[in-house]
């Protein structure tokens, strides 16, 4: 029993854990390991200077529904004029027992209650200035057939993130473009930066130039016998070595999505001073992002022991991962063949993180796209809507799990996977680096 315990695969001894302090303290002497780190915040400290510029422009509002304007030109705003009775059509008929309003009241003044959507409820609005009550018959009153004049319906299903929108026609027409346009760009820049800058490009860009190295640059210097000298396994060298790389890529994305929360969350539109729902997006993100980093960094490390060049063979696997990062963003979460990758699993997780802590998002996108339901009928016969500023960026990053089970599974089942993908990428080296030959 004691001969057992004294294994060296049983315990974690001194010699075993020397090897990943020992390569943590090459990793911060390296001059090349602080160029890519200081390399990759510059680049996304810089996307960050056009967030925040893009948060503190003003966005112009449109009249969607054209009720600002003065048709008759008795001084009276056409919505005014709705309200009050009068046609806005001729001169001779307003609503002279009040003072006329300003036009720009009649911007953005049907908007959509936002906080109903949010917490997932069905939203049911009337019409706000009388364009709708003022048409002749009941049929144009009740374009959606429920029995209900001057009306929209907002349906939303929480299950399938979806949201279905039927109005009667002058109905809720003139969100506002300032609200929605900033609420969806900042979320469009999470979810932009978050996806391809820090789960992408952090998570595969580190370990290629941190990893791929990790055994073949001590095979190359000879000081790989320093290590194997001592009653270590080779697959205990290797994974004492990950540790060491993990030791330092880890704290680096954690430490810069929190940087990232705190600015975009003090920065975003919000009712209060921080946006606490934006942390848990942001976790998502790093979590996404180091568990990525982990299996690519086994991998590349395992492409090393393979071959001198094993940079090339990362570079190839590299380019097969962007293609797999813009089929996970760009089809929403609808296309299988990203469950054959590394990043599309660490794309779940962010979209899983997503509809936790914004559970309206999609709602904010079918509304986006709707535009308040200004539009015009192509030559189909179809409705084509002008869409809300920051509504298709959004649509463009978001994306759902696509697992058919609640988020939190899907959350944990794609980090289970990628646990998986590291742990038989490690099995697989480890049998290499015991057949390879050091010189």
């Amino acid at each position: 029993m004691s001969s057992r315990m004294d294994t060296i695969w049983s315990k974690l001894d001194r010699k075993s854990t020397a090897i990943a302090e020992f390569t943590m303290r090459q990793y911060r002497t390296r001059i090349s390991t602080w160029a890519v780190m200081g390399a990759s915040v510059v680049a996304i400290f810089l996307m960050l200077l056009f967030y925040i510029d893009a948060m503190n422009t003003e966005i112009e509002a449109k009249d969607n529904d054209g009720d600002s304007f003065d048709s008759d030109g008795d001084g009276y705003p056409d919505g005014q004029e709705w309200l009050e009775g009068t046609n806005p059509n001729s001169p001779e008929s307003y609503p002279d027992w009040v003072e006329p309003d300003p036009p720009e009241k009649w911007i953005n003044e049907d908007d959509i209650d936002w906080d109903v959507l949010a917490n997932g409820e069905n939203y049911v609005g009337e019409d706000d200035d009388g364009d709708c009550q003022s048409q002749d018959t009941s049929s144009q009153r009740d374009g959606n057939e429920n029995g209900i004049d001057c009306d929209i319906v907002v349906n939303v299903d929480t299950i399938k993130g979806t949201v279905e929108i039927d109005s009667d026609n002058g109905v809720d027409e003139d969100p506002d473009e300032e609200k929605y346009g900033k609420e969806a760009g900042h979320r469009s820049f999470i979810l932009g930066i978050g996806k391809f800058g820090i789960v992408f490009l952090l998570g595969i860009f580190l370990p290629l130039f941190l990893a791929t190295g990790l055994i073949r640059e001590e095979m190359t210097e000879g000081t790989i016998h320093y290590m194997l000298a001592k009653p270590i396994a080779r697959g205990e060298v290797l994974l004492y070595r990950m540790l060491g790389y993990l030791g330092i890529t880890w704290p680096f994305i954690l430490g810069l999505c929190f940087v990232l929360a705190l600015i975009t969350g003090f920065t975003g539109p919000s009712d209060g001073i921080f946006r606490w729902a934006d942390l848990g997006v942001w976790m998502s993100i790093a979590w996404a992002a180091m568990m990525v980093s982990l299996v690519y960094g086994t991998i590349f490390c395992g492409f090393g022991i393979i071959w001198k060049n094993g940079v090339i063979l990362a570079i190839l696997f590299a380019a097969w991962e962007l293609g797999m990062t813009f089929v996970a963003i760009l089809s929403g979460g609808d296309s299988a063949i990203r469950y054959f990758s590394v990043i599309g699993w660490g794309m779940i997780i962010v979209d899983a993180g997503v509809a936790v802590c914004w559970p309206d998002n999609w709602q904010l996108i079918e509304i986006g796209l709707w535009g308040g339901g200004h539009g015009e009928e192509n030559w189909l016969g179809q409705m084509s809507y002008e869409s809300l500023p920051g509504a298709e960026p959004l649509l463009a990053f978001s994306g759902k799990s696509g697992l058919g089970v609640s988020e939190w599974v899907a959350f944990v089942i794609a980090t289970a996977i990628l646990l998986f993908q590291g742990i038989m990428a490690w099995f697989i080296g480890q049998i290499i680096f015991k057949g390879k030959e050091v010189n």
